[in-house]
């Protein structure tokens, strides 16, 4: 089987990778022409563990190529995957579905037999139907059917969400469309994955859904953290007590300063939009989304709290400005409002991330960037870990104490143990838990 994959992004590539590996021959699309010819010499525009590997090994074996030629590529396909970008509009929270409709409508035009039509990108209910509607609008004759095929793909862990997935959603409403997904995703039948046929409406609203709730999961154990710190209570027993009952579940009970990321923050707004556009809004996610963002804004406080109530003329050290570990993806990532909040605030930053720099200098004016973290601690009057890359996970204490002026951490990703931290003579804050747990 051949497909054609547009868009090069982050779906787009992995996706095509992936399928690629499968055993179908895949051909991924850009307009790009710069990244195309990077793609070509092997170089990857996004930092995902192992996707150089599958990269190389697939083009090797010629399964795998890229090109900015989408008519030929579309044309000699069985199955068409749009992976554009959704960004959050200007305006309300809507998806900004401009990139999806401006690639269907080229598609439309290239379209040479019957070919399945698959949105891969994240788009809000009712897109499956205006894709079909463009398509017939733009070429009359085309013998098509249009799929909704969400991604669940976790950044960082992309490859193997991809090919051992918790379950597959397609949205498809033919037998002709389901016969030629299941031949695209038959590797999947043979691990017995579970795969969900539905309507188009279904599959889109699905992903919301997903996202939504684990959204949700994640700002529920943000505000027991709160509490705990006030009534005394330790918020990882509080997550691992509830998260054991199995209809909670464990996952997604991390306490830290908010969501961020590609996923989470603008599908949350685009299902806010949709409901409310629906007439059945949806309070939960509104509110979700509301705390999330403020909690992101005050995360700079507790690191000028660690400072006696004051960073003027002080330097914090930063560890971690991606949004999650295992990512260069700085997309509403928390460092994005705390470490503007900290320069204004008069300190001098010093920050480092394994992988995450590059993108974030244009983010993040006036930061001296390091080359290590104990580069970044030297001097420092406190040092903040905003992502829990792993080698932070495992500081030299001693070090770090020589290189600071003062023995201060800030640890809103809880890497540490509080009584460890006090006993190793740190004043050490964290979120949700005490400094000593009882009879200690």
């Amino acid at each position: 089987m051949r497909i054609a994959m547009v868009g090069t992004g982050y779906v787009g590539l992995v996706s095509g990778a992936c399928f690629s590996e499968f055993g179908t021959e895949v051909v991924c699309i850009d307009k790009d022409a710069d990244k195309i010819a990077r793609l070509e010499k092997g170089e990857i525009p996004i930092f995902e563990p192992g996707l150089d590997v599958l990269v190389a090994n697939n083009r090797k074996a010629g399964r795998l190529s890229f090109t900015t030629e989408l008519a030929k590529a579309v044309g000699e396909a069985e199955a068409v995957f749009i992976a554009v970008g959704t960004p959050t509009g200007r305006t309300g929270g809507e998806a900004d579905l401009s990139y999806v409709y401006d690639a269907v409508r080229e598609v439309a035009a290239a379209l040479k037999g019957y070919t399945v039509v698959v949105n891969k990108s994240t788009v809000p209910v009712g897109t499956g139907r205006e894709v079909e509607r463009i398509i017939r609008e733009s070429n009359p004759q085309a013998d098509f059917d249009v799929v909704s095929n969400p991604e669940f793909l976790r950044e960082g862990a992309a490859i193997n969400d991809f090919m051992r997935p918790d379950r597959v959603i397609i949205g498809a409403e033919t037998e002709r469309a389901q016969e030629v997904m299941r031949e695209l995703y038959r590797v999947l039948y043979l691990i017995e994955t579970p795969i969900l046929f539905t309507t188009l409406e279904t599959a889109e609203l699905t992903k919301y859904a997903g996202n939504a709730f684990l959204a949700t999961k994640i700002t529920f154990i943000n505000e027991i953290a709160d509490l705990c710190e006030k009534v005394g209570a330790d918020v990882h027993d509080v997550a691992r007590g509830i998260g054991l009952d199995g209809r909670i579940g464990r996952k997604f009970l991390h306490p830290g300063p908010g969501y961020g990321g590609s996923c989470f923050p603008k599908d949350t707004l685009a299902l806010v939009h949709t409901a409310q556009k629906a007439g059945a809004p949806v309070r939960i996610v509104e509110t979700v989304a509301d705390i999330n963002d403020k909690r992101k804004k005050a995360m700079a406080s507790r690191i000028v709290e660690a400072c006696d109530g004051s960073v003027a003329g002080k330097t914090v050290a930063i560890l971690g400005v991606t949004f999650k570990p295992n990512t260069d993806d700085m997309r509403d990532a928390p460092s994005l409002e705390i470490v503007p909040a900290l320069i204004a605030a008069g300190a001098k930053v010093q920050a480092f991330d394994p992988e995450g720099m590059e993108q974030a200098k244009p983010m993040l004016a006036g930061v001296q960037w390091c080359g290590s973290a104990y580069e970044a601690m030297t001097g420092a009057d406190v040092v903040a870990i905003l992502t829990e890359w792993n080698e932070f996970r495992a500081l030299d204490m001693e070090r770090v104490k020589e290189a600071m002026k003062a023995p201060v951490m800030v640890d809103l990703r809880n890497v540490y143990s509080p009584a460890d931290m006090t006993a190793a003579g740190f004043r050490y804050s964290s979120v949700g838990r005490p400094l000593k747990r009882p009879g200690a």
